[in-house]
């Protein structure tokens, strides 16, 4: 099948690549020249473990291209998708002005009949302002379908190619089965194809992705109390995750979650609720709950060593919101870091993927960086873990206790056992264990 990926972000760049990976051929349209430049040469713009060979390869074998034209990718496409961003506006709604813009650029270029597809996160009613959009600069016939992504930074690779299940939101027979033609190779284990009504479709992205958050806050709130008590987060964990009716995914505590969509999808999904009316409360306190979260590390360290952290030196390993990514967007790391330089302390900081990101759009050179992990350790006065890469879970903790000023770990997200590190004469802190 001939397809058009108009958006080169990280939605894009994976939809267009394992597109190409199953047999089509694949054009993904950007403004950026430098970006497109750059992909043409297989400088892959993000961290995604897979991506970039996937991407090479299917460039070396002619099965996918990159363009800035629109006039190059669009015409004779069967299947065009708008992957571009959807940024949080002042209010927290999702801002639609690259979608929309892109909807015009592609009926003006509409050779004959295709399948538009709104791939990016976009509220309920989004498709009727792209087919209104579209409609401003073309005659062609055309649907508009909504195809949400459900992709997880760090193994968006595997979500794609064998996904839990493809929502499709359809209005049209011709477009639905168009779709289903295209996804075919990747349900052939028998994982579901659901066909629902666009506005389904739509609101089905921002409803998984606002439990999700609503778990992590929920388990975020249990393991203050836990503090409190004297209980241990983990026992707790345990005890609900095995009720079938509640499962144990995503129940993990720590400092918070960030990223490209969560905290942007639970915003917006408020302020749509809002306009129509309706006070969403429980999202409000999901997301306030979010929020509080990412500074209780930074509490944790003044309650230890006091208010004024002036002299003071922290190790920070993780900047990255989550493992296996280089995206720092809304991550719980800058909040901390911020935090302990505001309270007068020096950081030297660590992570595999996302120290480049932290330099160009982040905390720049007011922090150090460290080449190794056990390079931001030396003459440190704690540890503060962020985020939880495999390579932090088994360090050498005589080595970790050697490098450090003093035997103090604050552990942002539980991966080290208490019990352990205490009896190594460790301080240690974890989050509500």
């Amino acid at each position: 099948m001939r397809i058009a990926v108009v958006g080169t972000g990280y939605v894009g760049l994976v939809a267009g690549t394992c597109f190409a990976e199953s047999g089509n051929s694949v054009v993904c349209i950007d403004i950026d020249q430098a970006k497109v430049d750059g992909l043409k040469r297989g400088i892959v713009p993000i961290y995604e473990p897979g991506l970039e060979e996937l991407l090479e390869r299917n460039v070396r074998d002619g099965r996918l291209s990159f363009t800035t034209s629109y006039a190059e990718g669009i015409p004779r496409a069967e299947v065009v998708f708008i992957a571009v961003g959807t940024p949080p506006g002042e209010d927290g709604s999702a801002d639609l002005k690259y979608v929309l813009s892109a909807a015009r650029e592609i009926g003006r270029h509409l050779t004959g009949y295709a399948v538009v597809v709104d791939k990016s996160t976009v509220p309920v009613g989004t498709a009727k302002k792209v087919t209104a959009a579209i409609r401003e600069t073309t005659k062609q016939p055309f649907d508009v379908v909504s195809n949400p992504e459900f992709l997880k930074e760090g193994a968006a690779i595997d979500d794609f190619l064998k996904p839990d299940r493809v929502v499709i939101g359809a209005e049209s027979k011709r477009a639905a089965e168009v779709m289903e033609e295209l996804y075919a190779p990747f349900v052939r284990t028998g994982n579901p194809i659901l066909h629902m009504d666009v506005a389904s479709a739509e609101l089905t992205k921002y409803a998984a992705n606002a439990m999700l958050a609503t778990r992590i806050s929920f388990m975020n709130e249990i393991a203050n109390i836990c503090m409190k008590v004297g209980a241990s987060i983990d026992h707790v964990r345990k005890g609900i995750g095995s009720d079938a009716r509640i499962g144990s995914r995503f129940l993990f505590s720590g400092v918070g979650y960030g990223g490209s969509c969560f905290p942007k999808d639970v915003q917006a999904i408020v302020r749509t609720a809002a306009d129509l009316g309706y006070d969403f409360r429980i999202l409000q306190a999901v997301e306030a709950v979010n929020e509080r979260q990412k500074h209780l590390l930074v509490e944790m360290v003044q309650a230890h060593f006091g208010k004024d952290l002036k002299g003071k030196r922290f190790a920070v390993w993780g900047l990255a919101f989550k493992p296996n990514t280089d995206d720092m967007r809304e991550a719980p790391s800058v909040v901390v870091i911020e935090g302990l330089l505001a309270a007068g302390a020096k950081v030297t900081a660590y992570d595999p993927e996302a120290m480049a990101e932290c330099k160009k759009h982040h905390l720049s050179d007011r922090i150090d960086y460290a080449d190794v992990p056990m390079a931001a350790l030396q003459g440190a006065d704690a540890l503060v873990l962020v985020t939880e890469w495999n390579e932090f879970r088994r360090p050498d903790f005589e080595a970790v206790k050697s490098a450090l000023k003093t035997p103090v770990v604050f552990d942002g997200r539980n991966i080290y056992p208490r019990a352990t590190l205490e009896r190594l004469g460790f301080t240690y802190y974890g989050i509500g264990c």
